[in-house]
């Protein structure tokens, strides 16, 4: 009995030593964390140089317009991927549907920049597509038009391309644990394969569907190498032009809260979608 009191003594003093280094550790993460968001709102409420009323004057509601177009065509682009790969792999049998299951994942491996440039110089005009299509038809330059990759509607169809993964994840996984009986159910109700999967299965999926789609919304304002590249002009842009190019920081901090509206925006969105499930499938 002494020996086991002593083990509980010798364990209780311990607890506290434990519990105060696990805060600190906490207290020295979140500070970490937070030090960039202190450095942003400071610098926004700092005397600038005078570039913020420039950049509201000429290029600010640009950025708007283009981050705003390139966020619902990214969206647009993930969902309609992500779900329908999502939902064939997972409800019907065809010959390598286990490898598709996997592979469907790997554009997250490769970042979005390196797919802008294997697009770029793949669809450019000296590009093997568009050479080949010259050699066929013998057209010559300005006898036919080919869109341009190098635009916002290409930024969108890279990013889509890239970033449906996180849609797809999310939605495969939410499919896989419906209840067949609730599909059964829709087709004895006389619902085709179209009808039980547009007011059963996508209904029910719609938290996990909304919740990828947050995630590559975040992505898409947060890439910086892509937009650049395809001449697009964001938030990230604007951010990096106005703290490096015009040497103001301040400018840039006041940029920064336009981007993060945007992400409270979607996510109290998602937020609201997420709702319970049988107000989902009504």
């Amino acid at each position: 009995m002494n020996s086991v009191s002593a083990v509980s003594s010798i364990a209780i003093s311990r607890a506290p030593r434990s519990a105060a280094g696990l805060a600190f550790c906490a207290i020295a993460v979140a500070a970490l964390l937070l030090a960039p968001i202190a450095m942003v709102l400071g610098g926004a409420f700092a005397p600038g140089q005078g570039s913020w009323q420039h950049l509201t004057a000429t290029v600010l509601p640009d950025y708007i317009a283009s981050t705003l177009w390139l966020g619902l065509g990214v969206a647009f682009g993930v969902m309609l991927t992500g779900v329908s790969s999502a939902w064939l792999v997972t409800t019907y049998r065809f010959p390598g549907r286990t490898l598709f299951e996997w592979a469907l994942i790997l554009p997250m491996a490769v970042p979005g920049y390196v797919i802008a440039y294997a697009y770029t110089d793949f669809l450019q005009f000296a590009g093997p597509v568009q050479s080949a299509l010259r050699t066929i038809t013998g057209w010559q330059a300005g006898e036919y038009w080919f869109p341009d990759i190098r635009s916002l509607g290409g930024a969108i169809l890279v990013f889509s391309l890239v970033l449906y993964p996180y849609v797809y994840l999310l939605a495969r996984a939410a499919f896989l644990e419906q209840s067949a009986n609730l599909v059964e159910a829709g087709r004895l109700l006389g619902r085709g394969a179209w009808g039980t999967f547009f007011r059963v299965a996508l209904p029910l999926a719609r938290p996990a569907i909304a919740a990828g789609t947050s995630l590559a919304l975040m992505e898409t304002l947060a890439d910086f190498g892509a937009v650049s590249y395809f001449g697009v002009q964001t938030f990230t842009t604007g951010i990096y032009r106005a703290w490096l190019s015009m040497g103001d920081a301040t400018a840039a901090a006041a940029v920064m809260p336009e981007s993060v509206k945007l992400l409270i925006a979607s996510e109290r969105n998602r937020s609201e979608n997420s709702g319970p499930l049988s107000a989902a499938t009504r």
